[in-house]
This record gives C-alpha cells, structure tokens and sequence, in this order.
C-alpha cells in the first residue's frame, strides 16, 4: 500500500531529525573530532506496553546504560482494515500520561513516526544502538511481518533484540501441555523491580504524538469512548474490586448492568497501562470476583493460539469451510449500522458504535447474528467490530470470531436467537427504547418484535431476513460440513494444537463449553 499523502510530511519531520541539533551525516555512531564519544544506547520500543510499573523491558534496560525510550507510530499501521480514529486517540492519551511517567525518571518519551525499521536504522546510524529492547507481541499480520523484518535486521546489525514476555504467551510453543502451570508461574511471580533513574539524553528531540487526523483516520464519532493513560486503568480497576464488582458473575452478561458490573479494563490490558501480572496478582489480593480472574486466564488462552498459528487471523482454523459464505456490503452495512430489524441487536450495535465497548455476550450474539441469519464471511464482519472496539486485541478477537461462526472446527455450533437474547436479558426493553428512540412507544409486548404489531413503527425497518429460516438454513449447511469425510481427523488435530489442557475431554473434536470472556 503506497504511503498516503496527508502522512508524508509528518513522516519526513520526524524520522530524519533525530538530533534537534541537526542531522548527523556519518553512517557510523563515531563522533566527531574533539568531541565526547557518545554510549551506543540501550533503546525500549514501547508497542503496546504503556506504562513503567512491571515493564521487564524497561527495568532491564535502564540498569545496563543509557535508555531511549522509543514510540514508534506506524502510518501504515493505522492504515490497516482492522484500526479506526477511537483505538488511536485511546493510544495517544496513554502515549501523553507515558511520557510524563518517564520524564519524572530521567528521560522523555521519544516519538517517531514512520516505518518501523526505518526509524530503527535511522537510530542506529545516527546514536547507535547497543540493545534493542521490547515486550513480546502478538498482534495482527501486520506487526507479526514487520517483527519479522526487524529480526533479521537486528541479526545482520548483530543487535541484540531482548522480548521479555508480558502476557503468559509462549514463543514457539510446541503443544499445550503444561501451558496453564506456566501462565499461573508467571502471574506468581513479583512484579518487576521499579527502573533505575534514566539519564537524560542531549540533543534529541522529543517528537510530537500526531492526531488522528494526521494520521489520516477517518472520521470516528465515540462520545462514550474511555480515555487512556494507567491514571485511568488503576482507578478502574481500584474501582471495579473495591464495589462495582460485586454483582460481576451475575450482572455481565446484560448490557443493563454490563458497562458498570464489567471491569472495564480490557482497553488497558490492549494498550499496557496495566500489567496482566499486577491486575491479577491485586485481584487475587483484594478477594476480587473468581469468574473475573478465570477470564484473565482465558484472555492469554486465545492470544496463545494467534501466536501459536498467525494464519488463524484471516484463513479457517478448519478448512472445511473454506468458501462457505460470500460477502454481501449491503448486508454488512445494515448490520454495523444498527437497521437489521431486530430491536435487540441494532441497540447493541448502536450502544457498540458510541462506547467503543460492549459485553462479551453482546459481542457474540452480534457476531453470531452476521454469520447465521445474515451469512456473512467471518472475516468481512470481524474487521467492522474490529474497529468499533477500543479493546480490539487480535488474539481474542480473530478466534472469537472464529468460535462464533462455527469455522474453529472444535467448538459446539451456536446460533443465537436475537430475540430470545433480548427477552432474557433487556425484559422490559429498557436498553432497546435507550439506543433506538424510534421505539420509545413501543409497548413492552411489542418491543422485541414490532413488526408483528398491527401497526408497526413507520421510522424503523422490517427485519432483513425471517431470522428462524435463516438460522435453519445455516445450522444445516455448517452441520452439514461436520459430518463430511476426514473432518474429524483434523478438527482432532485442532484440538491437540490449541485446545485447553485445564479440562480434558473424551471426545476432544467438540468443546461443549460456550467461553464468556468479559474482562471487559
């Protein structure tokens, strides 16, 4: 994809002046004559790691020499299908409170913006790079290919690169045995030790975070969207164990009582302002909900499988159902925009759009409604969700989407029925009347299927399909596919690769179970 116009010049301003004192033109990190050799550096590449409380990267750095602290913003990052405007600005406000944290240590926040490897190689020329630090990631194609090219980069530059694990995910992983023991010793471990003070460093500047429009993100309304920055994670989290979370095992599952029984920390626990290690280590501490710390387990489940096989991102776990369903925009566009007809799910969807956030088994009635009754390719689907989530984590997500339409080849095929979801959790319509105002005097009898009144409302659309025949109609056509020659041997193999090792089973090509993961 060429570079866009609107990021080209933000590009040249900040990659090519390293020093506020002009460029050096020297490919090597010698110094000039007569001047104080210069200590190649010790540089900590934050991703999605912003913070400085339990950073292994940073605290191992910063006792070995002096530390640059590097953000990196990726134009061709943010360009990608699967980001929007709400994760960038979620990001930046943690960038600003992250910058602040490491000044108050010795030495800002650097920001480039460019492509990765060229920013590396720009640093290395111009200072010198002696290690290269950074936590272990595991996000979409995009990152995983240009972690690839830094890694060859650092081995031909004979740069040690130090990824230190922050998520309970295991590099080249090569089966599932033992992995649940291994995620419970790391969570056991003590937090990292505080970093030593930095140096600060003469002559560089400290770049500025660039806006979304910079960026050149689309236009991204979320009014309800969370703001960024630890500040904001610990209160949330202070909050959610000393009294929000209470109710949790009982109130997550509606959208009622979901934005304020939930812990609301998965946009920290994306973007790193909180530690995996140090939510569950004071969950565990203060007594916090026990369905709450099972979920902390369940988030690296799934990101394990990413990073065990990247490929699960954009092609079927199980390739039976290679070419199952075509994309349909018209489809997909009624559905993201919240006209399907079903009161319950366009509230979701609607509520979706404006917080940036929904409950986990809001998330998957509507990923569920796409694959079944509107038969649209999981792909297609998942990257408009992907971008309305603030918490968009790849790992979670990719495989979520997966589960939901019936393609893991190892999970028990589960149809939602839109309108039983919104009777069991909105009874009265009160979510439905909140986000669909069209509705507000509908009565209760009609306000999970108001086209079976006898005068439906004008101002709101008849259902896209008969959601009962459209749900038959899939039910037999993924089933159909379950009971096809060697399906079983490799849905068996799925299992072995990625199934969890916590609860074994005698048949392991179906996982019974249906996973609520709200850590949200």
């Amino acid at each position: 994809m060429a570079e866009t116009r609107g990021t080209a010049g933000l590009i040249a301003r900040t990659v090519a002046h390293w020093s506020s004192k002009g460029k050096v033109s020297s490919r090597s990190a010698t110094p000039q004559s007569g001047s104080e050799p210069k200590q190649p550096l010790q540089v900590v590449w934050f991703k999605r790691d912003l913070r400085t409380v339990d950073h292994a990267a940073l605290t191992q750095a910063s006792q070995l020499g002096p530390v640059l602290p590097l953000f990196i913003v990726e134009p061709m990052f943010w360009a990608q299908p699967d980001a929007s405007a709400r994760q960038w600005e979620f990001c930046a406000e943690s960038l600003a409170e992250l910058r602040k944290a490491l000044a108050e240590l010795g030495q800002s926040l650097v920001i480039r913006t460019g492509e990765a490897l060229a920013v590396l190689k720009a640093l290395q020329r111009q200072r010198g790079i002696a290690q290269l630090w950074s936590h272990q990631e595991t996000g979409n194609d995009f990152t995983y290919r240009r972690d690839q090219a830094v890694a060859r980069w650092c081995r031909e530059q004979a740069i040690p690169w130090h990824q230190p694990r922050s998520f309970g995910v295991i590099r080249a992983l090569g089966n599932r045995d033992g992995w649940a023991p291994a995620w419970e010793l790391l969570m056991r471990q003590p937090l990292c030790a505080e970093p030593a003070p930095l140096h600060p460093l003469d002559g560089i500047d400290p770049g500025v975070i660039p806006s979304a429009k910079d960026l050149n993100l689309p236009s991204d309304s979320c009014p309800g969207r969370q703001r960024g920055g630890r500040s904001q994670g610990v209160t949330l989290l202070e909050s959610f164990l000393q009294q929000r979370g209470r109710r949790y095992a009982k109130e997550l599952s509606s959208p009622l009582t979901a934005f304020e029984s939930c812990s609301r920390l998965s946009s920290h626990l994306t973007f790193g302002t909180l530690s995996m290690r140090e939510i569950v280590q004071t969950a565990r501490l203060r007594q916090g909900p026990k369905a709450f710390i099972e979920r902390l387990h369940w988030h690296c489940h799934f990101i394990q499988k990413l990073e065990s096989q990247p490929s699960l991102e954009y092609q079927n776990a199980h390739r039976a159902y290679d070419g199952l369903r075509a994309e349909d925009p018209q489809r997909l566009a009624i559905w993201i925009e919240g006209r399907t007809g079903w009161p319950f799910v366009d509230a979701c969807m609607r509520a979706l759009r404006h917080h940036g956030w929904i409950n986990f088994r809001m998330r998957a009635m509507l990923m569920s409604v796409a694959s079944y009754q509107l038969w649209l390719p999981w792909r297609q689907s998942g990257q408009a969700l992907a971008r309305l989530f603030v918490d968009y984590e790849p790992g979670i997500h990719w495989n979520q989407c997966q589960m939901q339409s019936g393609t893991s080849g190892i999970n028990t095929v589960r149809i939602y029925n839109p309108i039983k979801q919104g009777l069991d959790h909105d009874p009265e319509g009160t979510f439905i009347r909140q986000w669909l105002p069209e509705l507000r005097d509908v009565p209760v009898s009609g306000i999970h299927t108001p086209w079976l009144l006898a005068q439906p409302p004008e101002s709101y659309p008849q259902p896209v399909v008969d959601y009962e025949a459209a749900a038959r109609q899939a039910r037999d056509q993924v089933w159909g596919l379950r009971k096809g020659k060697g399906y079983r041997c490799e849905a068996d193999a799925i299992q072995r690769r990625h199934g969890s090792r916590r609860r074994r089973r005698s048949k392991p090509a179906v996982n019974t179970g249906q996973l609520s993961l709200d850590l949200n």
